[in-house]
C-alpha cells in the first residue's frame, strides 16, 4: 500500500528544493497525494475495505492541513503546486 522507494525518491526529485529535501511542505503535500490516489484505486476495487477507507480520509486531513500552512505563507508556491498536483482547492 505504501509508496516504493524509487517512487518517493522520484516526489523529492521533482517537488523538493534539493534531492535530500523530505520535509518541505511542497514535498509532504505531493507525497501526501500520491499515497491518497493509490488508495482511491484500492478503494474502487474493494468498496468495503473501511479500514482503508479511515486511513485515506486521516491523509486528506493531513493534507489539507499541510495546504492551510502552504497558503497562509507562500501563496505562489501554493498556487504553483496545486496547479502542478491537478487538486482543486
Amino acid at each position: 500500500m505504501s509508496l516504493t522507494k524509487e517512487a518517493k525518491l522520484e516526489v523529492f526529485k521533482r517537488f523538493g528544493e534539493t534531492e535530500s529535501d523530505t520535509g518541505s511542505a511542497k514535498v509532504q503535500i505531493a507525497l501526501l497525494t500520491e499515497r491518497i490516489n493509490q488508495l482511491n484505486g484500492h478503494l474502487r476495487t474493494h468498496p468495503k475495505d473501511h479500514h482503508s477507507r479511515r486511513g485515506l480520509l486521516k491523509l486528506v486531513g493531513q493534507r489539507r492541513r499541510l495546504q492551510t500552512y502552504m497558503q497562509k505563507n507562500d501563496l505562489e508556491a501554493y498556487r504553483e503546486l496545486i496547479k502542478e498536483l491537478g487538486l482543486r482547492r
